[in-house]
């Protein structure tokens, strides 16, 4: 799409992000609520030269645009929740051989098939903890459809930048809403590409554990293993090889969350100056958690607003400055508690409550006033603390 003012859903929004990013393949499965962003990457792609592929499963398209990373391409694929469970393994995969692609999640309402086209926020942890062993996942979280084609940019570019899987934890409403999308000219947005691996004889230390990345094709002894390994990609089970991987992995999302906060990628906070209580949400069920700030603002309440744009890593440091001062934090998500979990750990003194909602519905921003104000009763199973 050429540069300009659009009005189109959060999908197609996500593919033209994809696209602008430079992203020439991509892998999937049809799966409601991902199906728009599967559409318009299958019609796209090819006339911007790139390949699309529907494969037969989620487990396939995950190897399939793992592939198409190490020979070279930007890639993608987009699925939701069950999909998102059937690629963890290869996810697991393409972390410890850091391997630079976008995984799109599209959340909607499960466990299992649950409400197939209902919006859900049930992911989060599938995100952070889905595949076995220990990951540093970087998932970003959009709340509007212009942050579903920024944040796919951003997506692709950490992902180059630290040669790593990126996600973006997209949900059911942000995906089928419509609203304006400006898309910049290329020149606007910065762009990160791939850092080659070019010695043709290189050292055991460059080809893996460095942001360096060597390509099939390029005449270099490559070994690509799921297994523990040696710099050079020979399977070692040693434990020095393994820790020494482990704590790479690890490095690198503590210096994407530096570059995150430098960015102002990890999170927004509105009027929390004199606030007493403070809103915290994300994803779409942030739309209507900052409409009941504004409107208690108005009445004259001394309330802020912060709302998390990356889940992982999740910004442990800044959360804690701004809420040293904050008596009562309300956790607003469409699940039955999950980053509440996260807030309790860095509330300090403040308390610390959930107001969760599953079923397939956003919640109303006059239902969030009610709970804050006491009109509603909290539920049994929301998480408080202190």
């Amino acid at each position: 799409m050429k540069p300009g003012l659009y009005f189109i859903d959060g999908g197609r929004a996500c593919a033209e992000g994809a696209l602008y990013a430079g992203c020439r393949f991509f892998a999937g499965y049809p799966i409601t609520p991902a199906t728009s962003i599967v559409e318009r990457m299958a019609k796209r792609l090819p006339q911007v030269r790139g390949h699309y592929v529907q494969m037969e499963d989620e487990i396939a398209s995950m190897a399939a645009i793992i592939g198409a990373s190490w020979a070279g391409g930007k890639a993608m694929t987009a699925t939701s929740g069950p999909g998102f469970s059937l690629m963890q393994e290869n996810l697991g995969y393409a972390y410890l051989t850091e391997t630079p692609l976008v995984l799109v999640d599209t959340q909607r309402s499960g466990p299992s098939t649950g409400q197939a086209t209902m919006p859900s926020q049930q992911d989060v942890m599938q995100a952070r903890y889905g595949t076995h062993g220990d990951i540093a996942p970087i998932a970003f979280v959009p709340w509007s459809v212009q942050e579903m084609f920024d944040f796919t940019v951003n997506a692709f570019n950490y992902s180059e930048q630290f040669r790593t899987p990126v996600l973006l934890m997209a949900d059911g409403a942000v995906s089928y809403m419509r609203e304006p999308l400006q898309i910049p000219k290329q020149e606007e947005l910065p762009l990160v590409n791939r850092r080659r691996l070019t010695s043709k004889h290189p050292r055991s230390d460059e080809i893996f554990l460095r942001y360096e990345m060597p390509q099939f094709g390029d005449n270099q002894d490559i070994l690509v293993t799921g297994s523990a390994h040696r710099p050079t990609g020979v399977r070692d089970y040693s434990p020095r090889y393994h820790r020494a991987t482990i704590h790479w992995l690890f490095k690198k999302q503590k210096e994407a969350g530096k570059a995150l906060q430098q960015e102002g990628l990890d999170l927004e906070a509105r009027n929390l100056n004199g606030a007493d209580t403070v809103i915290v949400s994300f994803g779409a069920a942030a739309r209507p958690s900052y409409q009941a700030v504004l409107a208690a603002q108005k009445e004259g309440e001394a309330i802020g607003f912060v709302r998390l744009k990356t889940l992982w890593p999740f910004p442990e440091e800044q959360l804690t400055h701004l809420f040293k001062d904050v008596k009562r934090i309300f956790v607003v998500e469409m699940n039955m508690g999950m980053v509440i979990r996260e807030i309790q750990r860095v509330g300090c003194q403040a308390q610390v409550i959930g107001i969760p909602k599953v079923g397939g519905e956003i919640h109303r921003s006059s239902e969030i006033l009610q709970q804050i104000r006491g009109e509603l009763p909290i539920e049994p199973t929301d998480k408080t603390s202190r």
